[in-house]
C-alpha cells in the first residue's frame, strides 16, 4: 500500500491488526450491502405531511413495514433495522439521500423531480419514483391564504406585495402559475423562500401578505382562523401528488425489503380509506396537526385520494412540471421514461395493477341516508358531513343546507362541519366558507357555500334574487 514503508515484523503485524479492524469496520458500516446478515433500512419522510402519510406518519405507528420485516427474516435469516428519519420538506430529504443515508423517501411532486435529477449525477444514489402515497387530480392541494383581516381578495390584490412559499415546490409552481393568469408576471409580486412552519409563523405575524403553500398548512391557518383563503391551485386545473422514492443501487440488492414496503404503503392506504376519521385522530394525536384539518384531506370525499399506483394523469403532470423547474435552474436533465418504475408496485398488484392504475374514482367517498332530510346521500358535488362534539362518528348529509339543518336540529355543540364548494366540489370548513342564500333554488339546496369570495360573486350577478350571507346567519336561515 501507497505510503507505508517496511519497518520490520512487529511494525507489519500492528499495521495488518489496524487494516482488519478498518475492514471489520467497513463490513460493519455496510451493513446493508447484499448478502449482509443485517440490513438497514433507512427511510425518510414528513411527519406533518397529510398527503405522504401512509407511507410515513401513520405507517411508521403501525409497525406494519417492521412485521412485514420479521416475517421476512425468519424466511430469510437477515435481520433488518429501520430507521425513521423525520424531515420538514422535499430538498433536505434529498441531500441526505444523495448523501446515502435515505434509501426510501417521499415527497411532493416538484420535490421528486428535482430528486431524480440531483440523485442522477450519483450513481449510487440515483433514484427512481416507484409509487404515489395521495393525489388531487385538480391541484387543490395547494393554495394561497391571506391574513382573515388583509384586503386582498384575488391574486391581482397582492401586487407588490411578499408572498411566502417554498421555491421549487409544487406550491411555489402552483403560484407561479396563478399570477399569470391573473394577467401578472412574477416580478408584479415578492416570492420569499420560507419552510412551511416559518411561513405560517410570517403570515400570523403580518410580516407577509400570503402564504403559498401545499398540504395541509394552507387549510390548517383556516381552521385556526389565522388565514383566510383567496386562491385554490384547483384552479390551475394541473394534478398535484406525493410520491415514493427509492435509490436505484439499494432496491435492485434488496427487492423483498421493496416489496415488503410498498405492501405496507397499500395496507395503510386501504386502512385510510377504510378509517378514516381513526386515522386523523391518531394521526392528530401524532403530529398536533388538528384531526379536523387532517379529516378535511384523508375523510370521505376528501382533499387526497390515497391510492399508491402510477396514474397516467399524474405522469403527464410530471411532463407538463419539468419545463418550470428546467427554467428555475432546480432541474438540469430528466428522463421520466427511466426515472419512473412501478414493477415493484406490480408485484405487489400483480394482474390486478393495471386495472387499479386505470381507476381513478376516489375509494373514500360519503355514502348513506341523510337522517333529517331523509334523502340519499351519494353525490359528491353536494354531499356534506357534520362531526357532532363528543362523538367518534360523523352524521352524512345530502346537501350544504341538510347539513346545517342537522346542526340546528342537535342539541350540542359541533365539532366540525364539511361542505362542499358549490362551483367546483371541493371539500372545505363550513365556517369559513362564504354562504349565499338563493330563494329561488329547491329548499334543500338554497344554501350554498364558495370556498373563494370571487366565486361568490360570480353567482350573485346571475341570480339576482340571491345575496350572500356569513356562516352565523346561514345557520339561523336553515
Amino acid at each position: 500500500m501507497k505510503g507505508l514503508r517496511w519497518t520490520g515484523p512487529r511494525r507489519v503485524l500492528v499495521r495488518a491488526g489496524v487494516l482488519l479492524a478498518a475492514l471489520g469496520l467497513l463490513a460493519v458500516g455496510c451493513a446493508g450491502g447484499p448478502g449482509s446478515s443485517t440490513v438497514s433500512v433507512n427511510i425518510g419522510y414528513q411527519s406533518k405531511t397529510i398527503n405522504t402519510i401512509n407511507a410515513g406518519t401513520l405507517l411508521r405507528d403501525r409497525g406494519t413495514f417492521e412485521a412485514k420485516l420479521a416475517a421476512l427474516s425468519k424466511t430469510t435469516g437477515v435481520k433488518y433495522q429501520v430507521q425513521w428519519l423525520d424531515f420538514p420538506s422535499g430538498p433536505p430529504l434529498t441531500a441526505q439521500m444523495i448523501a446515502d443515508k435515505v434509501d426510501i423517501g417521499s415527497m411532493g411532486d416538484y420535490p421528486i423531480l428535482v430528486n431524480g435529477s440531483k440523485t442522477s449525477e450519483y450513481p449510487d444514489s440515483k433514484s427512481q419514483l416507484v409509487a404515489i402515497t395521495g393525489y388531487n387530480l385538480r391541484g387543490s392541494l395547494n393554495q394561497v391564504v391571506v391574513p382573515p383581516s388583509s384586503p386582498a381578495h384575488t391574486l391581482s390584490d397582492l401586487r407588490g406585495k411578499v408572498i411566502s412559499t417554498s421555491l421549487g415546490s409544487a406550491a411555489h409552481g402552483m403560484v407561479a402559475n396563478a399570477v399569470s393568469r391573473s394577467g401578472m408576471s412574477l416580478s408584479d409580486v415578492q416570492l420569499l423562500n420560507q419552510d412551511p412552519p416559518v411561513g405560517a409563523s410570517a403570515l400570523e405575524n403580518n410580516q407577509v401578505a400570503a402564504l403559498a403553500q401545499f398540504v395541509p398548512w394552507p387549510q390548517l391557518m383556516v381552521f385556526r382562523n389565522q388565514g383566510r383563503l383567496i386562491y385554490d391551485g384547483g384552479a390551475n386545473n394541473v394534478p398535484t401528488f406525493h410520491a415514493v422514492v427509492a435509490r436505484q443501487s439499494y432496491a435492485q440488492a434488496h427487492p423483498q425489503v421493496m416489496q415488503a414496503f410498498l405492501e405496507s404503503v397499500r395496507d395503510t392506504s386501504d386502512y385510510i380509506n377504510q378509517h378514516p376519521l381513526a386515522a386523523a385522530q391518531r394521526v392528530g394525536q401524532i403530529t398536533g396537526i388538528e384531526p379536523e384539518v387532517t379529516y378535511l384531506y384523508n375523510g370521505p370525499n376528501g382533499l387526497v385520494t390515497f391510492d399508491p399506483t402510477i396514474k397516467q394523469p399524474l405522469v403527464d403532470a410530471m411532463t407538463t412540471d419539468l419545463p418550470f423547474l428546467k427554467d428555475l435552474g432546480s432541474v438540469k436533465k430528466l428522463d421520466l421514461g427511466q426515472f419512473l418504475n412501478d414493477s415493484y408496485l406490480r408485484d405487489v398488484y400483480g394482474p390486478g395493477y393495471d386495472a387499479a392504475r386505470a381507476n381513478l374514482a376516489n375509494p373514500d367517498t360519503l355514502r348513506g341516508t341523510d337522517p333529517v332530510c331523509h334523502l340519499p346521500v351519494e353525490n359528491p358535488r353536494t354531499a356534506s358531513e357534520v362531526w357532532f362534539a363528543g362523538q367518534d362518528t360523523t352524521s352524512v348529509a345530502a346537501t350544504p343546507t341538510c347539513a346545517l339543518q342537522q346542526i340546528a336540529a342537535h342539541a350540542g355543540p359541533v365539532r366540525v362541519t364539511y361542505v362542499p364548494d358549490t362551483t367546483t366540489g371541493t371539500r372545505l370548513f363550513a365556517s369559513a366558507a362564504t354562504w349565499v342564500l338563493d330563494p329561488n333554488a329547491p329548499p334543500q339546496s338554497r344554501l350554498l357555500p364558495f370556498a373563494l369570495d370571487t366565486d361568490a360573486t360570480s353567482y350573485l350577478t346571475n341570480h339576482p334574487q340571491a345575496r350572500q350571507i356569513d356562516y352565523r346567519t346561514a345557520l339561523t336561515a336553515a
